[in-house]
């Protein structure tokens, strides 16, 4: 058998423990790759934001851990280049959100109407908020020696 058919032979996926965030060394021993790949992955897959710590530690969710080993299985398994894979979970990401169920609108006249306003309105409200939560936080005035002197002169 070529040495290249071997690699391509899909191997047992482990069983990622319960917790609520994982370190990159255990993301890494997981995947069955070197942190440094995982860190690269992250530039190359938009998806694969893990969060930071107040120190800058990469702390992955057990969603990420579970995208880091799909993305793995994709070019270590099935052979995809990088950007071939990036098609893939991107294909995979549009088949799901057309598959996700809509909540379905109240049939009639005027009762589907004040539905779509009241929609409509929460809908803006949620935008304001985000912008509000977006927004870099305003600076606030130093306290200190030249305060002191602009209090005074």
């Amino acid at each position: 058998m070529p040495k290249h058919a071997a690699q391509r032979r899909p191997r047992h996926e482990p069983i990622i423990p319960d917790k609520l965030y994982f370190r990159i060394g255990e993301v890494a021993r997981l995947c069955g790759v070197e942190t440094y790949v995982l860190r690269f992955w992250e530039t190359e897959f938009p998806q694969m934001r893990p969060n930071k710590s107040g120190t800058g530690q990469r702390l992955y969710r057990k969603r990420d851990v579970e995208l880091a080993m799909r993305v793995r299985r994709l070019l270590h398994d099935e052979g995809y280049t990088i950007a071939g894979a990036r098609q893939v979970l991107a294909q995979e990401a549009r088949e799901l959100r057309s598959k996700s169920p809509q909540l379905p609108l109240i049939e009639g006249g005027a009762s589907n109407t004040r539905v779509k306003a009241k929609l409509q309105k929460v809908r803006t409200e949620l935008r304001d908020l985000l912008g509000t939560l977006s927004a870099p936080p305003a600076r606030k005035p130093r306290i200190g020696a030249h305060a002191d002197r602009k209090l005074f002169d």
